[in-house]
């Protein structure tokens, strides 16, 4: 049984971009006739829906405090894809407890058979939350900017996940680059760092994303930049980056940490 691919999109600080990526990442990949799902694991400071200008009725704190199931809470979008969202402004989903982890990822079991791909868009830096949404995950896309503290914070996030918690691979996307040779700058800055301080640890630079108006157009009309204009150039480079995502393939073994669909995937490894 083929599952679908887990791939998270973080980032060691707030505000260079992530959640606009993972949306416009959603949408592209749902324009190559891809079925997607994008979950807003940023849970106490979620807002998927504020950037695609959506009102869901039920969003994760309701699967996890007032056990709404997750066929009410999962909201199909005009733009091609579902997004499954969280809470905003609420304290309770700041810390979920080893309880209620297990409970959101058994809940998602059955949702292998509707889905191409789930998107994560997790919360910035390194705590609790956001560590263990990028450990479930199978892929990570890292999203950095070309400031200098956006890179230490960067290198900050590879450097729990690997040291703490045996992860060895990472993809790197560059936001608001003037071009590429900037994005090709930030990236061997971040390589450099890694090579000389942490062992065994691979960073693909899957993409950047150039400086574009259209981009602030787009989310002063909350909606999809690549809606707004689908050859702009961040649109185009959103496309390359999702053309580059479905040559993406399930890695091979567990890494030792839960996974999404962790049943089916160590069932899928047990029967090799």
């Amino acid at each position: 049984m083929e599952l679908p691919l887990v791939v998270s999109v973080t980032s060691g600080k707030g505000g260079v971009g992530k959640t606009n990526i993972s949306a416009n990442l959603a949408y592209a990949l749902a324009k190559a006739g891809r079925r997607v799902l994008l979950l807003d694991a940023d849970l106490g400071l979620a807002n998927i829906d504020v950037v695609l200008g959506l009102t869901p009725e039920y969003n994760l704190f309701h699967l996890l405090h007032d056990h709404i199931p997750l066929s009410k809470i999962i909201l199909p979008t005009r733009f091609g894809f579902s997004i499954l969202p969280a809470a905003s402004g609420v304290s309770e989903m700041l810390e979920l407890s080893p309880g209620q982890k297990l409970e959101l990822l058994d809940s998602m079991d059955g949702l292998e058979k509707k889905f191409d791909y789930l998107l994560v868009d997790t919360g910035a830096g390194i705590n609790d939350n956001v560590l263990y949404f990028n450990l479930a995950a199978q892929e990570r896309i890292v999203v950095l900017t070309p400031e200098p503290t956006s890179l230490t914070d960067a290198y900050a996030v590879i450097k729990v996940m690997s040291q703490q918690h045996g992860v060895r691979r990472f993809r790197i996307v560059v936001n608001l680059a003037q071009d590429k040779k900037n994005a090709l700058d930030v990236y061997k800055r971040l390589y450099n760092a890694t090579d000389h301080f942490l062992d065994g640890i691979s960073l693909d630079l899957s993409g950047f994303i150039p400086l574009d108006t259209v981009v602030r157009k787009a989310v002063l009309k909350q909606r999809p930049f690549c809606e707004e204009d689908f050859n702009c150039p961040a649109s185009t480079a959103v496309r390359e980056l999702a053309a580059n995502l479905q040559k993406w393939e399930t890695p091979a073994n567990l890494d030792g940490n839960i996974k999404f669909f962790w049943k089916k995937l160590l069932f899928k490894e047990n029967a090799k």
